[in-house]
């Protein structure tokens, strides 16, 4: 459902990728208000991925609540299309940030935006208790944009908020491994299925890094000590050996900078080597 939502066929990339606030080489009326008609549409993109983003807050934990509620195996064997959905979302995340990290002239265009609204350009067009609401979600939108890694950021807080409130850190724990290592799996017995399609196999590692980026957060012991279920060396392995030259360096940095625990003095330094030494 959220891959289908904003990155099938591409539509992501064509929509973040689409943004740019043309340059103003000589500022004057005209100029100002071809580049506000520019920066409109493109920021109408960004607050669609930011309301998006604030779908996400009540949506994960209901399908947290049907998949980590009781016995976590059997109800992701009862409930396949929601596990796959949840691994449609964490694919989304990866998809996102990566471009967004790759699209510095969100914040550009954002900007500008924000410049033009202080100067009252909207409350032209439009009556002022708009305009105000206006300016009140473009600071929520623009606080978005700020992290580097902003959809990311927004599950993690989900998942984590979810945990404490129904005090299941071990059933999501053990979801989180689960799909980490279903994806493991499938993409590292790909060597037995010549017909497994390409775009399997980096669906599978991205949605096995966020799953482990997940997991890490919310594990005190995190997912790099080795009483953890996930294998990392393994995972770190297979991304090398099947990753597609796109996907495998924002994998191994994502593994290196967006996790809690890699530092810490119970990772082996095997671990903190071979991560280092890829990304």
């Amino acid at each position: 459902m959220a891959r289908k939502h904003a990155t099938q066929d591409g539509t992501l990339v064509r929509l973040l990728l689409g943004v740019g606030t043309p340059a103003i080489g000589s500022p004057g009326p005209e100029s100002e208000q071809e580049a506000w008609d520019h920066v409109r549409p493109a920021v109408d993109k960004l607050k669609t991925f930011y309301k998006y983003s604030t779908s996400i807050e009540s949506c994960l934990p209901q399908i947290l609540q049907t998949l980590c509620i009781g016995d976590v195996n059997k109800n992701l064997e009862r409930h396949q299309g929601l596990a796959r959905i949840l691994c449609q979302l964490l694919d989304f995340v990866f998809e996102f940030d990566s471009l967004k990290m790759k699209t510095p002239q969100i914040q550009n265009d954002f900007s500008y935006y924000r410049r033009c609204l202080s100067r009252g350009k909207l409350s032209n067009e439009v009556d002022l208790k708009s305009a105000m609401n206006e300016d009140e979600l473009a600071n929520h939108v623009s606080m978005f944009y700020a992290y580097p890694t902003p959809m990311l950021k927004t599950v993690t807080e989900v998942t984590t908020q979810f945990v404490g409130q129904h005090r299941v850190r071990r059933s999501v724990s053990e979801c989180l491994a689960t799909l980490a290592g279903v994806c493991y799996h499938t993409v590292n017995n790909s060597k037995k299925k010549p017909n497994q399609r390409a775009e399997t196999t980096a669906f599978c590692l991205r949605v096995m890094v966020i799953s482990i980026i997940i997991y890490d957060h919310i594990e005190p012991q995190g997912a790099f000590n080795k009483s953890s279920p996930i294998n990392i060396k393994n995972s770190v392995k297979a991304i090398h050996t099947f990753g597609n030259a796109t996907d495998t360096p924002n994998l191994i940095s994502a593994l290196r900078f967006n996790t809690k625990h890699l530092n810490d003095a119970t990772t082996p330094k095997t671990i903190k080597t071979l991560i280092a030494t890829t990304a």
